[in-house]
Parts: C-alpha cells; structure tokens; sequence
C-alpha cells in the first residue's frame, strides 16, 4: 500500500478503491470526488469488537478510569492524520503553525476541525466524521489484532511517534514512524487528535457500554472537548493509548489536528 500522504496530482485507479473496500461510484451513479478518491484509497477497516478501555495503573488520572468493557461497531479509519494538503483542499490557505502539505493541519480547534468535515462532507458527498473516544481508542489499541502495547503499533514509543523527546517540538510530515496493528500511522504523538465527545471526567463511570459517545453541544458546560494520542510536545508517560486530555472547544491549539472516520456500509 502506498503510504504517501494526499496529492491533488496522483490520480487513482477503481481497482484501488476496491482493495480498500470502497466502490468507483455513488449509489446515484455520478462519479466519487476526486478528494473522495484519495480519502477512502487511506481508509482502514477497524473491524468492530470488544475491549477494556481506560486504566486503573498508579499513573494513571481519575479521568482515566475505572476500567470498563466496551464494544464498537465497524468503521473504516484514516491511515493518516489530516495533512494541510488535504485541509487546504477543502477550507483555503491553513493557518498551521508548521507549514507544509504532507504534515497535519495544525494550530486549530474542535469547531474548526467539525466546519471542515462538514464542508468536506458538501463538497465530496461522503459522510466522513470525527471518531469517538472508544472507536479512538480502540483503533489506537489495534482493534481485533490487538497486542497490548503501552503505545500504538509499540511498547517502545521512539518506533512510533514523535514526541516532547524526539520531535524538538514541532509537527512531521504523516507517515514516517511504524504504523500500528492495523496499519494506522501517528495514533500517538505527531498532533494530537480532536474527538467528537465532550470531556466528561466522570464518564466512564456511567458510560454506556455499546457505542458510548459523549457528544455534546454547549456553549458553557462540556464546552471542553477530548483529545487523544498526545502530541509532539507530550512527554512519553502521557501518551499512552488510554490517556485522556481535553481542549477547548473554541481555542486553537498548535500541537492538535484531527483524523477522519466513516461508519462500515
């Protein structure tokens, strides 16, 4: 599989969409989006199945816990973080604060990354979204092929993402550290990741245990959003798969991006 990051200039065969899983046209028979295209080429299945999320270890924070079992349906995740090429695309010129096309958009906020998903979704048709804290974290844990690793895709957090350690505090290009279980790139470290749950940290004490999603909608309370996977300027303790942080809603941050999901179909 081509891990090179979006390119307006590569175009892409149908026998490609249909190794991953995706078919050439729309049920309305008009073609896929070019941007549609190169999308679901980097798409992954996670295929659905239960886990223990969160974590009850001495370094582990209240909103870490308690340990609870939880089970996701299918979906299909994005190989790579959202690059400023493929942003760019769809919003204009990007304001990251570390410019170039294959690193993730960068200094932005929750609602930022909703209103480019949303217009995506416009432009393209497609029905692509933010992830849930449980499908996030149980992609970040490798889904079904699943090893147990502190870290994801490693016990050994240098072999898989760029951190306070390694990165001299700034974002890189996608792609370039091993990829998880299921062949996912940058779930830790590199710019952490917006989710679509409002941060509760009390939730997973109450959590449903098919499909929770804490979604909310609030200018006041809940207006705090969760992140995940660290980031570049995370220390290594911190960016653990079942770490949880949490941003505000409305400010840019310039070490958070996003990754998209779609449901299995």
């Amino acid at each position: 599989m081509n891990n090179t990051p979006f390119k307006l200039a590569i175009p892409l065969l149908a026998t490609t969409l249909l190794v991953a899983g995706c078919t050439l046209w729309h049920h309305a028979n008009k073609p896929i989006h070019p941007l549609q295209q190169k999308i679901e080429a980097d798409m992954v299945l996670v295929e659905g199945g239960r886990f223990e999320m969160g974590s009850e270890e001495p370094g582990a924070k209240p909103a870490d816990g308690p340990v609870h079992t939880v089970a996701v349906n299918s979906f299909y995740m994005a190989k790579f973080e959202v690059t400023q090429a493929l942003f760019e695309a769809v919003m204009g010129p990007s304001i990251s604060y570390f410019q170039s096309p294959s690193v993730p958009v960068n200094n932005l906020s929750w609602q930022q990354a909703n209103l480019f998903v949303t217009r995506l979704n416009a432009l393209t048709g497609g029905t692509y979204r933010l992830p849930t804290e449980a499908e996030w974290e149980y992609a970040a844990r490798g889904g079904k092929l699943s090893r147990g690793y502190r870290y994801s895709g490693s016990d050994q957090i240098d072999e898989v993402a760029w951190y306070s350690d390694n990165a001299k505090n700034r974002a890189y290009p996608v792609g370039l550290k091993k990829p998880n279980e299921l062949g996912i790139y940058d779930m830790t470290g590199n710019v952490g990741e917006f989710v679509a749950d409002a941060f509760e940290e009390t939730f997973y004490r109450h959590s449903p245990q098919d499909n929770p999603n804490n979604a909310q909608e609030s200018k006041i309370h809940l207006a705090h959003k969760s992140v995940r996977g660290g980031s570049y300027s995370y220390e290594a303790e911190l960016c653990e798969n079942y770490r949880r942080d949490f941003a505000s809603q409305s400010v840019m941050m310039a070490d958070m991006g996003l990754r998209l999901v779609r449901d299995a179909r």
